[in-house]
């Protein structure tokens, strides 16, 4: 079984997240940029996800929200980077803490029929990196890439 690995170390304003793929890059990133896809792994699975817009490419602009438990949460972002397969630069705000951006990297590596997904967000603070963390954000990214892992073709 793969698993999720999020790492947080102290007093920096970092969290990288590593988590392989029994898949091949291309389809790792195709799941990760397909807008018809997203609701299919992305978010705690009591909840459902509503993509508002997802346009996967340099410039373009993200947002999503999350639906249960009474209540919503919001995310928005805008895409820097886009290179197929391979890389995505981008930024991600959470709408309950809508002065905190951070920076994210996520990088696809080919392992042949595997994938390495490696995730580096910069926050603007170690005390927003830490309310991040606080919030609850390793369940629900452990929760989304077992969901990305089930959706994923063996």
């Amino acid at each position: 079984m793969n698993e999720t690995t999020i790492t947080a170390p102290p007093g920096t304003p970092f969290i990288d997240t590593v988590r392989e793929f029994d898949a091949p890059a291309g389809l790792v990133f195709r799941a990760w940029t397909d807008p018809e896809l997203i609701p299919r792994w992305l978010g705690p699975p009591t909840m459902t996800t509503v993509v508002v817009e997802y346009e996967a490419r340099p410039g373009g602009r993200y947002a999503y929200l999350h639906r249960g438990g009474g209540g919503e949460h919001r995310f928005h972002g805008v895409f820097h980077t886009v290179e197929a397969g391979e890389r995505i630069v981008q930024t991600f705000q959470y709408d309950g803490r809508p002065d905190e951006v951070s920076l994210e990297t996520l990088t696809f590596e080919n392992l042949g029929e595997r994938t390495r997904v490696r995730a580096h967000a910069v926050y603007g603070s170690v005390e927003a990196r830490d309310a991040m963390i606080e919030s609850g954000m390793e369940h629900g990214v452990r929760e989304s890439m077992a969901r990305l892992d089930r959706l994923l073709p063996r």
